[in-house]
């Protein structure tokens, strides 16, 4: 079986791999936000850290049968490879995934990776693909979406209220796109208190600062043309920031939007700092996004804190959920499965 390298430079084989994920998606996740053309491009294009993308070419000019990506972190979890395969549904079941994945170990042996990090949809090929391989299963996510359309009227402007009485001693500053150089440091501060959410057992604790913010969140988001909205919380008294969250728009599915972090640094917990921004962030999309009709979000089944906030808001359960899962380099190479 050939594996090819994909390249910028091979528009066609860009639309290949698009072909791939779309039915896959239409297979897999029905209800989910759609995919776009230019979203696949941008996401092979214009990774936050390495990454490699191979795909099968198809029996036809232009087609592809299946593609995998291997994201290889650069800075932390340098034992690891984060890796996505997908196949065309017409050509599930004749060893094109178990293909795929044999290379990508080889690939991440090559980069000294031992371990291979991936997730699934719950009831997919994928979920099965795993189960075959014996991944061990680790943090399930339970994915929810918004409707806006269906938040009772007053529900936002009172769980706002009430959640700024308890806030008292806080106030809220709010960005469009790149972070402004006065608050790198600050929303960095967030990005490492977020280290204490709910992960699988191995991660290592991802480092941020100022410069780390700039060049993997801001720059990757602006080139990849996302339209990125953030509401943090600042302590009156120190200046800290103390609490994020930040939502993605695209232009090519303006329905939809999907939420990014959202983290209260611990020391400031049980302000109601998270539902304070998450209400203030959705009454500006409702005034900045006039087409936004869904919000889509994910947390660790075990994330009751934020789950209970996500509930307030309206939030209902998007099937299926995802389920994360680990399998060893060795235990692939070893079984010969190499493409």
């Amino acid at each position: 079986m050939r594996i090819v390298r994909w390249g910028a430079s091979d528009p066609a084989a860009t639309a290949a791999c698009y072909e791939v994920a779309a039915a896959a998606n239409a297979a897999d996740d029905p209800l989910g936000p759609p995919l776009t053309a230019r979203r696949l491009r941008s996401w092979f294009e214009h990774p936050a850290e390495p990454a490699e993308i191979w795909y099968v070419p198809g029996a036809t000019a232009g087609s592809a049968q299946g593609w995998y990506r291997l994201d290889l972190p650069a800075q932390e979890n340098l034992d690891r490879g984060e890796l996505g395969v997908r196949v065309h549904p017409s050509c599930r079941r004749r060893g094109i995934g178990t293909a795929l994945l044999g290379h990508a170990a080889s690939r991440a042996a090559l980069d000294g990776r031992s371990i291979l990090g991936s997730w699934v949809l719950h009831g997919s090929a994928g979920e099965a693909f795993a189960r075959h391989w014996g991944a061990t299963p680790g943090l399930l996510d339970v994915r929810r979406v918004l409707v806006l359309a269906s938040i009772p009227a007053g529900r936002v402007a009172s769980l706002r209220e009430r959640a700024a009485q308890a806030a008292a001693g806080y106030s809220l500053v709010s960005w469009y796109g790149r972070t402004p150089d006065e608050h790198l440091s600050g929303f960095a501060g967030v990005l490492n208190a977020a280290n204490d959410m709910p992960r699988d057992p191995g991660e290592e604790d991802e480092i941020w600062d100022a410069e780390r913010v700039r060049k993997q969140l801001d720059d990757v988001r602006a080139v990849r043309g996302r339209h990125v909205y953030t509401v943090a919380a600042l302590h009156d008294a120190t200046g800290e920031m103390t609490a994020v969250t930040d939502v993605e728009t695209d232009p090519d599915t303006p329905g939809w939007a999907n939420q990014l972090l959202t983290a209260v640094v611990r020391k400031h917990r049980g302000h109601r700092l998270g539902l304070l921004v998450k209400t203030a962030m959705l009454d500006w999309l409702v005034e900045a996004e006039p087409n936004l009709e869904r919000i889509v979000t994910g947390n660790a089944a075990v994330n009751r804190y934020m789950i209970a906030i996500n509930e307030e808001l309206g939030y209902e359960v998007l099937s299926p959920m995802v389920q994360h899962y680990e399998l060893p380099v060795a235990d692939v190479l070893a079984s010969g499965a190499v493409g």
